[in-house]
């Protein structure tokens, strides 16, 4: 796993237990070599991003009890892609982000300024 710095170069910090979230589903929107979508983006759900995903083929609000997931209603914090999260935001429907719980590997696909201009923990 690599280094738990978020894009304001501090400790990363936990994105959500309920639902538990992250790659390695440990509540954090950590990341490795193996992490090949990059879910680095602690992002709150919305209706209008969970529609999009779904309508992208990532349907993220149905439940699946066979895999442990209850399905992510709006107000959920859940780390999302890199990639899907700047595709939202081109599309007008990014999510609001969480900044110490992004992740700095994010900055290699979504530029720090974007993040920020949707960011719900800036004073």
């Amino acid at each position: 796993m690599n280094t738990s710095i978020n894009v304001l170069g501090e400790t990363l910090v936990l994105c959500s237990a309920a639902p538990m979230t992250g790659f390695f589903r440990d509540g954090c929107c950590n990341t490795s070599d193996d992490d090949l979508g990059s879910h680095t983006v602690c992002a709150q759900m919305t209706a209008a991003f969970l529609e999009f995903s779904k309508a992208k083929g990532n349907d993220l609000s149905t439940p699946r009890p066979e895999f442990g997931f209850a399905g992510l209603r709006p107000g959920d914090r859940w780390c999302l892609c890199a990639a899907r999260w700047l595709e939202a935001y081109e599309a007008g429907k990014p999510p609001r982000v969480y900044l110490t719980g992004t992740h700095q590997r994010a900055l290699e696909i979504v530029p720090l300024a974007l993040l920020r201009a949707h960011a719900t923990d800036l004073n």
